[in-house]
């Protein structure tokens, strides 16, 4: 049994929600737990219970270093090769106990009732509907809608997680029965909602393929008879660091564009999907067509938000994370309602890319050098990393591997990674926002089910935006309004911006 080689990530997220924190004590935590995954024939006969367990065995196989899967019959034990094989995908050094090792925290998806006396998470859904109970079975439905079997698997991970760290989190007790439905994020009054087949989602693009861009590709791989073309639009390759949050990544993807990844997650569907390594902004300078009919948004930053609102989408759903919640936001441009720009607007003073980069390597006297060093993009040399070593007040041995790189892999990888905190056992935190891969996988979720909605006409949600805190109980009402910005500011307010809206998709202002 060991520990994830990204775990210096995971411990990062987890520095970021749990109280007194120290990495030590973390590590020490997860080694002491084995969680166990039940299941039976019926969830194996079942789409949902098959993408329930998937996508429970790629949130858990990313923190947890033991794992005990406990089959209940014949047709579920031929399915533990593959899961075995999922997770030695992600973790190959994790132990997945044969032994009758003591299980701490138990999931169950299936039918049958569990034995097991620890904490139990029944897991299940209907459809649209995702649903968990602590204390009896919930059963699987037979669509090939993913939306509430792997909404029902990330809130199945947090409970986990919010009953191993019990007593580091506030308020962070467990869900005893949750019935939510995806479509409308009402607590269900058991209807499981339409079809799915035969959408057509015309020409969509998904901007971003990080943690929540692949949590909404592994809805959108599930969802079966999808027509349309779908555009994914992203710059970057995967990092080792990755890994901890990205439900489609294992250890073989390293170094591959986030783009051939998700490509590749998406081969055995009916739409039309192309690829394009680029920015966003570039993307659109080298398209003939500035149309652009739907828009998904996983990005990470308010700067790369707004320039996408800024290229006048007919329609946008943005979906983000947070420290404790997480969420989906839909946006018009001429509807009276708040843009994605208006969400994401700056007020007061906003710190450069330099100016952060030097207070996070405690060097900040050096911005002016720092600035030079992003710019050039010059390695860092055995100085400059002595320096960092010291201000951080760990081993210079530690950091020597980063001479000669770039000075944002440095940064990305020593600070944004975790290394730093381990060495110091967290004392020296991450300041970024790491969210924790249930999080990211759920956001991710909800991004492509408010897709989907939109395209088939089902969406009528009440506001703007729907937020969910997985650290907690699941609240009672979820929809978040937003209001529109009313400074004036936001290009939704500028006429020059509204008029070139109304002729690109020929819309009048009483529509």
């Amino acid at each position: 049994m060991a520990m994830a080689n990204f775990m210096d990530r995971a411990a990062s997220a987890a520095s970021r929600v749990l109280i007194n924190f120290k990495v030590s004590a973390f590590e020490d935590k997860l080694a002491a737990q084995v969680i166990g995954l039940t299941f039976d024939g019926a969830a194996v006969q079942s789409p949902e219970g098959r993408a329930s367990l998937d996508m429970i065995i790629r949130l858990l196989s990313r923190l947890y270093p033991t794992i005990a899967l406990r089959p209940l019959d014949a047709m579920a034990k031929d399915h533990v090769t593959a899961l075995e094989a999922l997770a030695k995908a992600i973790n190959p050094e994790i132990e997945l106990a044969k032994a009758r090792k003591a299980i701490t925290v138990a999931v169950v998806v299936g039918s049958s009732p569990s034995r097991i006396r620890c904490p139990t998470f029944f897991v299940g859904s209907d459809a649209w509907r995702a649903k968990l109970s602590n204390r009896s079975p919930v059963g699987s439905g037979t669509s090939m809608n993913p939306f509430g079997a792997g909404a029902a698997a990330c809130f199945a991970a947090a409970n986990v997680f919010r009953s191993v760290f019990a007593e580091q989190l506030q308020r962070g007790a467990a869900d005893e029965l949750i019935d939510l439905s995806m479509l409308t994020y009402g607590h269900s009054a058991g209807d499981s909602g339409p079809g799915l087949e035969g959408t057509d989602i015309g020409e969509t693009h998904l901007v971003g393929l990080g943690a929540i861009g692949h949590g909404a590709i592994w809805a959108l791989a599930r969802a079966v008879g999808l027509k349309g073309s779908l555009r994914l639009v992203d710059h970057e390759e995967v990092d080792l660091s990755n890994l901890q949050r990205y439900v489609l990544a294992g250890q073989c993807h390293v170094g591959s564009p986030k783009v051939d990844v998700v490509r590749a997650a998406l081969a055995d569907t009916t739409l039309e999907v192309s690829t394009h390594f680029a920015k966003w902004d570039s993307y659109v300078k080298e398209r003939n067509n500035w149309t652009f009919e739907r828009v998904a948004v996983a990005l990470d930053n308010a700067p790369d938000r707004i320039a996408v609102q800024g290229a006048l989408p007919k329609w946008i759903v943005n979906a983000w994370t947070q420290e404790t919640d997480l969420g989906v936001s839909r946006h018009g441009f001429d509807d009276r309602r708040a843009c994605l720009a208006c969400l994401y607007l700056p007020y007061g003073k906003i710190k450069d890319e330099d100016e952060r980069i030097a207070e996070e390597l405690k060097l900040p006297e050096a911005k002016q050098e720092i600035r030079v060093l992003l710019q050039t993009h010059r390695p860092v040399d055995a100085g400059f990393v002595e320096r960092v070593a010291k201000a951080c007040d760990v081993p210079f041995e530690s950091l020597q591997e980063f001479v000669g790189q770039p000075l944002r892999s440095f940064h990305q990888r020593a600070i944004c990674g975790g290394m730093v905190m381990r060495l110091t056992d967290g004392a020296q935190p991450v300041r970024a926002v790491v969210p924790m891969s249930f999080q990211s996988a759920l956001a991710g979720i909800m991004l492509a089910a408010d897709l989907i909605k939109h395209a088939s006409g089902l969406l009528n949600t009440p506001t703007t935006s729907t937020r969910i805190n997985l650290l907690r109980p699941l609240a009672e009402f979820l929809h978040d309004p937003k209001a529109k910005d009313a400074s004036g500011r936001c290009i939704c307010a500028d006429q020059d911006f509204l008029a070139a809206y109304r002729r690109k998709y020929e819309v009048s202002r009483a529509n």
